[in-house]
């Protein structure tokens, strides 16, 4: 099977630049596959688990909080909003983050962003479950 670059990066730094047989990502329309030799696009990402790998081998995940990605010959260009390894995520971290947004969303003060407290819970819980190995 051939190969291609996959480069995810935030604003911060470079999550991962490495070579792989296969990329699955959570679009804002659903989850879609890029495999080498995949016609050019662009697409916009949503929050979800970026998984890639070889093919036949182990697979690595990343919780990805949204963005837009390009495909173009034989590299993948993933800009993130936010982007962690699966190995990087603080489990204790996440409960706690997890937790405030419940929190928030079950006291519903007159001033609460309710969106904002929804995609903070979202992004709790994706980040537990790559962590997890889920």
């Amino acid at each position: 099977m051939a190969v291609f670059t996959l480069e995810v990066v935030t604003q911060e730094r470079t999550v991962v630049m490495t070579e792989v047989e296969y990329v699955l990502l959570p679009g804002t329309d659903g989850s879609f596959g890029i495999l080498s030799g995949h016609q050019p696009i662009m697409a916009s990402l949503g929050i979800g688990v970026l998984e890639f790998g070889p093919l036949h081998g182990k697979r690595r995940k990343i919780a990805l909080g949204g963005g837009f990605m390009e495909m173009n010959g034989d590299r993948l260009n993933v800009m993130a909003h936010t982007a962690e390894l699966a190995e990087e995520i603080d489990v204790l971290r996440a409960r706690q983050a997890k937790q405030r947004a419940e929190q928030r969303l079950a006291d519903r003060h007159g001033d609460l962003d309710i969106a904002r407290a929804q995609i903070a819970l979202q992004k709790a819980l994706l980040r537990l479950k790559v962590a997890n190995g889920e």
